[in-house]
């Protein structure tokens, strides 16, 4: 009897112990020898159909795959958690959505558009979920720092790409205006010079 899986179970047994999404590379690189893409196509669609109609299911984000609970499922299983999901305001989730459709964005043109100042706290309860960061600084007077959603964020949305975010008129009344170019962003980091 040999000690090594078949490529299936050992792909398998990662997905399902592991907390954040693996890329197809790492699931290649699992097996010995590395998995062509091919066969992990192969091997990833087998996994997808053998945990269909299940309470688990294999899914593919902007960060690479994972098991997460069934949409049908997590609703029944949300009453055993003690901590419930965060609600967020609707001044964190106003933020969060012209961040989405019009990044890379500053925190001025955020404000140009919800006509109010964004406060500070909105700001770090988007990047303490992990649902935004900096990319770089507009090449204007003060030199604002540009921000931009995550792979969290697509992954958390259960999305592949932006594009496949509803359009606006599915969201209702919120206009977004034209905002200038990014133009010269580099990847700095540098705290905003914008008033909160």
């Amino acid at each position: 009897m040999t000690d090594t899986l078949p490529p299936d179970a050992l792909i398998e047994a990662a997905l399902l112990t592991q907390s954040e999404p693996l890329g197809e590379k790492t699931l290649r690189q699992l097996c010995d020898p590395p998995l062509s893409q091919d066969k992990l196509i192969d091997v990833l669609g087998s996994l997808k159909a053998r945990w269909q109609n299940r309470a688990l299911q294999l899914v593919h984000s902007g960060e690479g795959w994972r098991f997460q609970i069934a949409p049908a499922a997590y609703a029944r299983l949300g009453a055993l958690q003690e901590t419930r999901s965060p609600r967020y305001s609707r001044a964190v989730m106003e933020t969060l959505a012209i961040i989405a459709y019009q990044q890379p964005v500053t925190r001025g043109d955020i404000e140009g558009i919800r006509g109010v100042a964004v406060s500070q706290n909105v700001m770090q309860t988007l990047l303490d979920r992990g649902w935004i960061e900096t990319i770089g600084h507009r090449d204007t007077v003060g030199r604002p720092v540009l921000w931009a959603t995550t792979p969290a964020f697509l992954a958390d949305l259960q999305l592949d790409s932006l594009e496949q975010l509803p359009p606006l008129t599915e969201l209702g009344e919120l206009v977004l205006p034209e905002l200038p170019q990014a133009a010269g962003a580099d990847n700095g980091a540098e705290e905003e010079t914008e008033d909160a």
